[in-house]
């Protein structure tokens, strides 16, 4: 990607912090009918977008300071689960992006097939279960140089997209699919985040 596309990818400005920042490390919310916020996250509920910086520590202020409201310019209701409920939505959706690119056949997992796939340059995500053990973690990032790696899963959630109890190590092969991923993913790891609110993951490796 040039520093001209990058430049030219979709800002929108946060409503806690003000400052704008492209829409891929955003979250966009609307108000429904019923004046309650409901995070949006494929963008295509109707209303106005009022948008949040992927962090978790920005998500909890915004509720605590009644910024929703502030930003609509009316009383809204604030669900008091919702940094909870965000985090659930992203991960629902991330797995059933994993699971439709092992149905695409562009994602695979066990030690030995990550492994190759690795080898090749034809991964473009390594994800790993966050309960993983180290040694294979090591091994594998030996040669995951340049690979974006999230490790935001347990390896029974990444099981159940391949039909197993347990997937420890998935890769996911450079494709459309894999791009939708990374962008979950990013923010979904953001909203662990307590620091600086940029939602990147803290095992993401920039290319």
């Amino acid at each position: 990607m040039t520093a001209a596309t990058v430049n030219k990818a979709p800002e929108r400005r946060c409503i806690q912090t003000w400052q704008s920042a492209p829409r891929d490390r955003l979250i966009r919310f609307v108000v429904s009918p019923e004046g309650a916020v409901v995070p949006d996250l494929e963008e295509k509920l109707p209303g106005r977008g009022l948008w949040l910086t992927a962090s978790g520590d920005i998500v909890r202020r915004a509720c605590a300071e009644n910024r929703f409201s502030k930003a609509a310019r009316r009383n809204v209701s604030v669900p008091d689960d919702l940094p909870a409920r965000i985090i659930a939505l992203f991960d629902r959706r991330c797995l059933d992006l994993i699971g439709l690119a092992r149905r695409s056949g562009v994602a695979v997992s066990g030690f030995q097939k990550v492994r190759e796939a690795l080898a090749s340059g034809r991964a473009a995500l390594l994800i790993e279960a966050s309960d993983g053990a180290d040694d294979g973690r090591k091994k594998l990032s030996r040669i995951a140089a340049g690979t974006d790696t999230f490790s935001l899963w347990t390896a029974h959630q990444l099981g159940a997209p391949f039909g197993r109890d347990r997937a420890v190590h998935v890769a996911i092969l450079a494709s459309g699919l894999a791009e939708s991923l990374r962008r979950d993913a990013i923010r979904r790891a953001g909203l662990e985040n307590e620091d600086t609110g940029n939602g990147v993951a803290l095992e993401l490796q920039e290319s």
